[in-house]
């Protein structure tokens, strides 16, 4: 049985990691309010670039692309042939990554020939540790997406794309929802696929594109993808600060109930102790009672 002093210092320590776990989460709240900031600061100009690509395909219906499924596309094609994964760079963030790494294994099911480009720490080290090939794994941190590192990416992944080694490519990610949820999604990043953007105008009015909207699309191309990357960046790493905030919560609670436990523990021995040290000073008291009695009853014989 554990003594009283054992249990202060239990105590103790379950405080200490309960500050760390505070900590954690007002730090993870903080970081994911400011990447928000960041990407509600760059939806007016993707928002617009998509604007612009669904008024080409609105008015020029026949328009082709090598960014773009043909017109007569009947549906996608059964092998991926790369994926940008999205990862952390650390783990205290609940089932946050595992999810990434399930919808990972689901592509490499379907095709086991798919080239990896992979963010984060964590999805690095786990296709090593399970020998699985890595394409290009960019080697800067998870944790401050920018949308430099968006440019860099999408460079990398167009290049990729153009060259002809890949004829489609997926992203998968984890998508932060309206209520707080998230889940790790897998969605095709190229091509696009026309029916997105198109939209019926009652009214068709008069545009022109120079030198012709074919250019023009393909121009606009890179920058939406590069906004796209940048907001699953984003997402992701807000999702991973979200799992991170909740995981801390759950240690909070944990360690909460702990100290709880623990303190009933050390009074239930206090008082033990307590009424230990009572019993033995009146046990010594009567003793010493019985002594002088017993002194005075010799005395008396004497």
């Amino acid at each position: 049985m554990s003594n009283t002093k054992e249990i202060r210092d239990r105590i103790r320590s379950v405080k200490d990691t309960q500050k760390i776990a505070n900590a954690m989460y007002l730090i993870s709240s903080t970081k994911m309010r400011k990447a928000k900031a960041g990407l509600d600061g760059t939806r007016p100009y993707f928002s617009a670039l998509r604007q612009e690509m669904s008024r080409i395909f609105s008015y020029f219906e026949d328009v082709e692309s090598k960014y773009f499924y043909p017109k007569d596309y009947k549906g996608p094609a059964d092998k991926p042939d790369a994926c940008l994964v999205i990862t952390a760079d650390k783990g205290l963030s609940g089932a946050y990554n595992a999810n990434v790494i399930t919808e990972v294994e689901k592509l490499l099911e379907i095709n086991p020939e798919t080239k990896l480009f992979v963010v984060g720490e964590y999805g690095r080290q786990y296709f090593l540790r399970h020998n699985i090939p890595i394409e290009q794994s960019f080697l800067y941190t998870a944790q401050n997406p920018t949308m430099q590192r968006a440019r860099e990416i999408c460079a990398t992944l167009l290049e990729f794309y153009e060259s002809g080694e890949a004829d489609e490519i997926y992203i998968i990610y984890t998508d932060l929802k309206r209520d707080a949820g998230q889940s790790a999604e897998c969605m095709r990043l190229l091509p696009f696929d026309r029916e997105i953007f198109a939209v019926k105008r009652s009214k068709k009015r008069e545009y022109e594109f120079w030198p012709d909207p074919k250019k023009v699309l393909e121009n606009i191309v890179p920058g939406f993808l590069t906004g796209f990357i940048y907001s699953a960046l984003v997402d992701s790493f807000c999702s991973e600060q979200s799992a991170r905030m909740a995981a801390m919560s759950a240690s909070n609670d944990n360690a909460q109930e702990i100290i709880s436990s623990l303190s009933v523990e050390y009074n239930r021995l206090r008082q033990a102790d307590i009424t230990r040290e009572i019993t033995e000073v009146s046990a010594g008291a009567k003793a010493q009672r019985r002594k002088k009695a017993l002194r005075e009853e010799l005395n008396e014989h004497r």
